[in-house]
């Protein structure tokens, strides 16, 4: 059974720094995408960073390029995400997804396995 259980969101002010886990089991880490959805309340989910082991490749969506950084450890099945200088427009749930080489890493509905979210609020 695939299982993702992300960790690490709290509460933080502005230009503070959050660095969140999602520990993943069930599947071989190297053979899928991992990525970081959020979604802040009244909006959909939204793409925020992918890291494909199998191609070497990390994703950003452009808010947050220079601010967050993904990261894996295979060898434990982890992913993180360093989330720094924080904005209150980061403020949402995020989620961990899983997904056997998804045709665009944006994509939500690619992406089979999800975690069950980890709040991240972001006070100005």
């Amino acid at each position: 059974e695939v299982q993702l259980v992300e960790s690490g969101g709290g509460l933080v002010q502005a230009g503070g720094s959050l660095r969140l886990s999602c520990a993943a089991s069930g599947f071989t880490f190297d053979d899928y995408a991992i990525g970081w959805f959020r979604q802040a309340p009244g909006k959909g989910r939204e793409a925020v960073s992918c890291i494909a082991s199998y191609d070497h490749r990390t994703y950003y969506t452009d808010s947050v390029k220079g601010r967050f950084t993904i990261s894996s450890d295979n060898a434990n099945n982890t992913l993180y995400l360093q989330m720094n200088n924080l904005k209150p427009e980061d403020t949402a749930v995020y989620y961990c997804a899983a997904d056997y080489h998804p045709l665009g890493w944006r994509r939500a509905d690619e992406y089979d396995y999800w975690g069950q979210g980890t709040q991240v609020t972001v006070s100005s």
